[in-house]
């Protein structure tokens, strides 16, 4: 099949983008994304047609059935709650007349905590989120763990990897804008591993990651040599 005929690179990315491309149809795409720059310029102006007719739709606010019904599902249901019947009254011991001015000092900080709370505080500064991809093989199983940290990607090599010890795995960044792939450092074969996080995947839409076989020490050429996996990024 010829995936570069203009009107099927129109078609895989539109499907990519809504989400409606799936399963191993899917991942071939993210494949062809490495390899060809028409196929990321076709999808680098579909993300952008349809986010904007996206972003043009008027915002509707759910039902409160909606809430009511998500908050009966998680337990959260006031009306589910059994009244408490349990709770023993002790007898009210009236104050010595010595101690009184403590009680009115309790009451003054309890006064004065109250109106701490309802003070308006200085916004902290949300997290940001956090990003994270898993590699998968041939058979949906995972074989490294990555996640975007604000200066680092943390590699985790799962037991499940079948490494070639006479070859490398490099870690590749797929741009949405048509770019060619950048390298983001050879794999771990086991354990953990710390690569820096480029500055670049803070500047360019991100498609997928990708990861290649190469020659031990990574790609001699600058780009990838055999792409075996794609991942796509997760915000969490």
């Amino acid at each position: 099949m010829n995936y570069l005929i203009e009107e099927r690179q129109n078609a895989l990315a539109s499907e990519y983008v809504l989400g409606t491309l799936h399963g191993p149809a899917r991942v071939r795409y993210q494949r062809l994304l490495m390899q060809y720059p028409s196929m990321r310029q076709s999808l680098w102006y579909w993300e952008r047609y349809l986010n904007a007719m996206g972003g043009a739709l008027p915002s509707v606010a759910p039902r409160p059935q909606v809430w009511e019904n998500i908050q009966a599902r998680l337990g959260f249901d006031e009306t589910s709650q059994a009244p408490v019947n349990n709770v023993v009254r002790l007898p009210i011991q009236r104050t010595p007349h010595r101690w009184q001015w403590l009680a009115g000092l309790s009451t003054a900080a309890a006064i004065l905590f109250a109106v701490m709370l309802m003070w308006p505080q200085p916004a902290s500064v949300p997290p940001a989120p956090a990003q994270v991809a898993i590699v998968q093989g041939d058979k949906a199983q995972a074989l490294w763990l990555i996640e975007l940290g604000a200066d680092t990607l943390e590699v985790q090599a799962t037991d499940k990897l079948q490494a070639q010890t006479d070859k490398d795995y490099e870690l590749w960044l797929v741009a949405a804008d048509g770019r060619a792939p950048i390298s983001l450092g050879v794999l771990p074969k086991q354990g953990k591993l710390v690569l820096p996080r480029i500055a670049l995947m803070d500047q360019v839409e991100i498609a997928a990651l990708a990861v290649s076989l190469e020659p031990l020490g990574g790609s001699p050429t600058g780009q990838p040599t055999t792409v075996l996996y794609t991942a796509e990024l997760v915000t969490l």
